[in-house]
């Protein structure tokens, strides 16, 4: 079994075809699909199941994804070694960002990798938290941000932990108040994200424990329209106070909500059973020691 077979496989799960792995790898699309079957015969069964819209990895296949990512990890780890003892630092960090505080709280970060490792290629993704569990499983991506909690097969450390605040539209009968309690809100219609937020789980959870349903009155994917559709009257709706402190001054108003199952607990996740390079190892340190992920 050749590791470059295994790169292969792993690039088109990634990539989600074996044309843009491919292309990503240098190579021709035959080649990429020889090397496959050599693979698949090896396993003796199916690796992948080759689909219209794209590949879907069989249960033997996400075992063999699982021991040829950890394979991979650890070339780079050598390679990186290799490249440390000759003085320099180089690698691949492939990192999973969310749309929602990742401007204020990641951007400078990356900033600050890139200046400090500018040997290391940076790939990064920006999705929904759900999307980034999922690539972050298939090893499209090595560590992605996400709301706690997460499922128990994720490593995660805490990023911030931050309180969330109501958005209130002129003339609602809540504006002008410092705080609110989300009892108070749920009889309002409500604006909130689209699917593969986690944030909706969050709201999700803490409307059964109130045992209250949301009128939702629209869904959005960016935090600046959904302000927007609440200055328009539309409704109200919940955002991280990190997120909204970032804007200045905003045409709606705002009031704090400090219940402990309405908090924005954002952080690092990475796969249990598998090691991280020194890419992301060095990315995660870098997070530990800046003040601007302990906002």
């Amino acid at each position: 079994m050749e590791l470059r077979h295994l790169e292969y496989f792993v690039s088109v799960v990634r990539l989600g075809s074996f044309t843009a792995a491919a292309k990503a790898l240098g190579t021709t699309q035959p080649t990429v699909s020889k090397a496959l079957s050599i693979l698949e015969h090896e396993c003796g069964a199916r690796l992948l199941d080759r689909l219209s819209e794209g590949v879907k990895v069989t249960d033997l296949g996400e075992v063999v994804l699982r021991r040829a990512t950890a394979m991979l990890a650890e070339r780079e780890y050598l390679q990186a070694e290799i490249a440390a003892h000759k003085g320099l630092v180089t690698g691949h960090l492939r990192l999973g960002l969310p749309a929602l505080g990742s401007s204020v709280l990641f951007a400078p970060l990356v900033a600050a990798y890139r200046q400090r490792y500018p040997g290391i290629e940076i790939d990064l993704h920006e999705q929904g938290s759900r999307r980034l569990e999922e690539m972050v499983r298939s090893g499209q991506i090595e560590m992605g941000a996400t709301l706690a909690p997460v499922p128990s097969d994720f490593e995660w450390q805490a990023v911030v932990d931050e309180p969330m605040l109501a958005l209130l539209p002129r003339g609602h009968p809540l504006a002008g108040r410092r705080a609110v309690k989300f009892d108070e809100l749920v009889s309002s219609p409500f604006i909130t994200f689209e699917e593969g937020f986690v944030l909706n789980v969050i709201l999700a959870k803490a409307c059964r424990a109130r045992n209250v349903t949301l009128n939702v009155a629209a869904r959005g994917a960016h935090a600046d329209f959904i302000i927007a559709l609440v200055a328009a009257g539309l409704g109200v709706s919940l955002l991280p106070r990190v997120e909204v402190e970032s804007r200045g001054q905003l045409s709606v108003f705002t009031a704090l909500i400090d219940e402990p199952d309405l908090r924005w607990r954002l952080g690092l996740m990475w796969r249990r059973s598998l090691p991280l390079s020194p890419a992301a190892s060095r990315w995660l340190d870098l997070v530990n020691e800046s003040p601007l992920a302990r906002l």
